[in-house]
This record gives structure tokens, sequence and C-alpha cells, in this order.
């Protein structure tokens, strides 16, 4: 009589079937179950094939494009380059590279990132001790590229990381230069937040058919954990509103988003003032102090960090447990970006934004980006704003403003 052996089906990562001594490597890191994007991307990439990823940072996505690489290109020369990631920000490069330096299952695999800010010499220097992976900004490479000191001849693995950031900012021409010196025969990938024609149109002249676009929406991730909320506040009462929002809150760590730079740095004085582990970060400061700001930001010395979007983007630090929006951003993608610097790989977060008087519009257009319906918050005590009106009637023209935003709040009200 024999006895039958159940085997267990393989969960998490072990379900990916990835080497051992990748499964090694993120488990070291402490990944125990692959994300949304991570099931979806992984396994496609593994087949050779070029992939558009949709999904949002904060989603993991930066792993499930370096695993695949890990998984694949083992037999690395450790010379010349077999792989290329393209990022849009300085702060992004830096990441992508000591996540991948967590990542890797081969410590000698040689990892450089190269961006502007930084002196060309010591990445020169690093290009000829040689290097398999290389992470960076279409600019620095193209200065690269330009001097001969970069050659992309055995690339067989080009990532565009956050494409339509890189489209904004306007390297469209800068990216399509990288790519024609790249060989035909590679495997790209492409991850973006959203999926204009601009970024369709690249993808279907330099990605090879069939080109498989994984959708993982934005806008849910940043709904399901991410507690939001706003102000209604007048301009000159939004430092007071600021202060009292600190001392209810006692956030663990905290970005506040400011729109301009003068204004970052107006806030980020005043609030020294008041309160210690304070830091700003904006376009305006030098690479090395930006660096260094980041640094201490990640390694929980920083609690306060004023900045503008130049964190909006590409920045992973798990202790976020606040995003005030000092000034509401512009454009609604923006707010997401800025809110998914909290809430990062399912944890709770807070994402607080002062709306002054006038920009109910704006708002508006925010919450039928996000699809979801934001509450107003108040401080028991505190006038954040006085109603400037005059007679019932031009009350009622008010109201769009003050709360009653678009015809979804008639039904709510």
């Amino acid at each position: 009589m024999t006895t039958a052996t159940l085997v267990e089906p393989a969960t998490g990562f072990h379900a990916l079937s990835l080497s051992p001594s990748v499964l090694a490597a993120v488990e070291a890191v402490g990944y125990k179950r692959p994300t949304s994007i991570q099931k979806a991307f992984i396994p496609r990439v593994l087949t050779g094939a070029d992939v558009m990823g949709q999904a949002q940072t904060g989603t993991g996505k930066t792993a499930a494009y370096l695993i695949p690489y890990f998984e694949r290109w083992q037999d690395s020369n450790h010379q010349e380059p077999t792989a290329l990631v393209l990022v849009p920000t300085r702060e992004l490069a830096i990441q992508v590279c000591d996540e991948a330096k967590k990542l890797s299952p081969d410590k000698e695999l040689h990892v450089l990132p190269i961006y502007g800010g930084r002196p060309m010499d010591a990445q020169v220097r690093g290009l000829r001790r040689g290097v398999d992976l290389v992470v960076g900004t279409p600019g620095r490479i193209l200065d690269h590229l330009g001097r001969g000191t970069l050659m992309l001849h055995k690339v067989r693995y080009l990532v565009l990381d956050e494409a339509d950031r890189m489209f904004d900012l306007g390297f469209r021409e800068d990216i399509r230069r990288i790519l024609k010196n790249c060989p035909m025969d590679r495997q790209t990938l492409l991850l973006s937040a959203t999926m204009p024609p601009d970024i369709l149109s690249l993808a279907k002249r330099y990605m090879r058919k069939p080109i498989i676009h994984l959708q993982m929406s934005p806008k849910k991730v940043t709904i399901d954990k991410i507690r939001q909320s706003y102000f209604t506040v007048d301009r000159h009462n939004k430092f007071e509103l600021l202060l009292k929002l600190i001392e209810r809150e006692q956030p663990r760590q905290c970005i506040i988003f400011c729109e301009r730079k003068i204004g970052a740095h107006r806030i980020y004085e005043q609030l020294c003032g008041e309160r210690k582990r304070v830091a700003t970060m904006h376009g305006d400061l030098e690479q090395s102090k930006r660096e260094r700001i980041m640094k201490a930001f990640k390694e929980g010395k920083i609690c306060y960090l004023v900045a503008t979007d130049v964190v909006g983007r590409g920045i992973d630090v798990m202790g976020i447990s606040h995003i005030i929006n000092f000034d509401l951003p512009l454009d609604p993608e923006n707010y997401v970006h800025r809110i998914g610097r909290t809430g990062r790989m399912g944890k709770d977060g807070v994402a607080i934004s002062f709306v002054l008087p006038e920009e109910g519009k704006e708002l508006t257009r925010i919450e039928d980006f996000i699809n979801k319906l934001i509450p107003e918050d108040r401080i028991e005590g505190l006038q954040t704003y006085e109603k400037r009106v005059k007679n019932p009637e031009e009350e009622k023209e008010m109201k769009p403003i003050f709360g009653r935003r678009s015809k979804r709040y008639s039904q709510r009200l």
C-alpha cells in the first residue's frame, strides 16, 4: 500500500519559476509576496517579449523589471552594459541603482548611475572599470555617447521607466536618439503611469510585436490605503493650519509639497523656527546636497521635508506617513504621484490638501481623475477661511467653491 504525498502549490515569488539564486536575493531583501504588477509583469518578461506596464510608483515596479534581468542575464561579461534603464530624474536613478544592488544575486555584477549634476570624470572611470547595468537620465546618457565613453552595442535589455514623465520633461528626442544606438534584437520594456498617444507611438515604433500592455490602474492604488482629505483655507492662514495639523497628526515622516521653489524655501525657513529635523528639496539645490538630504530622509533623520514636485516621483521612503499638499498641484496626475509617496507597498498613509476658496474647480478635476470624493476636514476652534459673501443669492453662487464642487455632490448633500 502506497501513501500519496501531497505537494503544496508554490506561493509567493516561488510561483514565478525563478532560479534559487534570484529567489535567495529576493528573500534576503525581505520581499515575501509579489505585488500585482510583479505577478503580471515578471512571467511575461521572462518569455523575452517586449512588455508595456501601466503602474504608478509605489507598486513594486522597479523590482518587476530588475528581477527578470537578473534571471536572464547572469552570464554578463562585467565589461560593457547588457542592460540600460532610462529614468527621468537623478533621484530615481539613484533609487533604481540601490534596488539593483540589493536584488542582484551576483555581487560581482556592476551597476552604475549616470546623471547630470555630478562630475563626468567619476562616471567615465566607472564605465572604464566595466559595468553590466547602467541606470541614467537621457541627457547625461547622450553626453557619454557623444564622448564615446559609453557604448550600447551589447545592450540586450532596455527599460524606459516613467516614460510619461520623461516626455513631460522634454526628453522625447533624446530617447529616440538613445534607442537608435541600441541593438535591434534587444528586449524593450516600458513602464508608465499613463499611456498618452506619444508613449503609444514610441512603443509602436521601437518595440517588437507582440507588445503586451499590462494595465494596473494608478487610481485604485491611491484610494485603497490612503486616507485623503482637504481643508478650505485662505492663503494667509496656510502656515498656521500647517502647524496645527502637524500638532494634531504627529506624522512619523512627512513631505510638504509646494508648487514653487521660492515658496518651498520660505515655508522651510518658517518651519525651522517651529520644528526640528526639517529640510527642503527643490531644483535649485546642488546635486550633492540633494543626495545628502535624501539619504538623511531615508534614514529617518529628517521628519519634515518641504519640497517641490522634484520628489513627486521616484522617491521610495517606506517611513512616510503623511503627505501635505501645502499648494494644490496644477495637474491632477501630479496629485496622484505626490500622495503615492505614502501608502507604499500596501501600507496605510494620509494625504491632506490645502485648497484656496477659489480652487474649487481644481479640486473637482482631481476628484474626477481619481474617481473619488475627497472629504473636507476641519480643526475645531480654528477658522481657516472667511466666506466673502454679501447676500444669500451670492452665497448660493459660492457653494461650488466651498464644498458642492460637482454634480456628484447633489446626490450626496
